[in-house]
């Protein structure tokens, strides 16, 4: 499917592409990087080594949106720092972090759950991401992506990674639901 690549406040305004709608609703199983994506890629390094970032909490009301739209969120990232096992935990959701091969990794998900990469979607925002955003049928970067990955994402938020974008992706997957 090529429908082009859309931000939230576009389809509003034009009315919601129907291949948009078809994609997103054929997802039934969602991934997110963490970096960049519930973060804003920033890092506090504290002067004992240890590392802190900053997420929203509207993020956990969203994804609470996908689990009640039948699509199962799940974190995939390449950072092995605790952090991202905190914060999935907190959210309740599943996670693998210190991932080196998040496709073989979202392959594996997929195959454990009977699902095929057109049921999925992947939220990522560099160059590492950038094999998961191939594979599947909905590939979604955030506003402030690497250059490299915006061209294979059939849709960017309007808010940067840790500014809201993960939940105007379960805000934008809700409203499509509900047409």
């Amino acid at each position: 499917m090529n429908f082009g690549l859309w931000t939230l406040d576009a389809i509003f305004e034009a009315g919601i592409p129907d291949d948009l709608i078809d994609a997103i609703r054929a997802v039934r199983f969602i991934a997110f990087d963490f970096d960049g994506v519930f973060t804003d890629n920033m890092v506090y390094v504290f002067e004992d080594g240890r590392e802190a970032v900053r997420c929203t909490r509207a993020d956990g009301i969203g994804l609470r949106k996908l689990e009640r739209l039948g699509v199962e969120p799940y974190i995939i990232s390449s950072e092995p720092n605790d952090v991202v096992a905190h914060r999935s935990r907190k959210l309740k959701i599943g996670f693998i972090h210190g991932c080196k091969d998040k496709r073989a990794a979202l392959k594996e998900l997929l195959q454990t759950r009977g699902l095929t990469p057109d049921q999925a979607a992947f939220v990522g925002n560099d160059i590492n991401d950038l094999s998961a955003l191939q594979f599947v049928g909905l590939p979604i970067v955030v506003q402030d992506a690497h250059s490299e990955v915006i061209s294979v994402a059939k849709y960017r938020t309007n808010r940067p990674g840790g500014h809201g974008a993960v939940r105007e992706i379960c805000d934008l997957f809700e409203a499509v639901y509900g047409t």
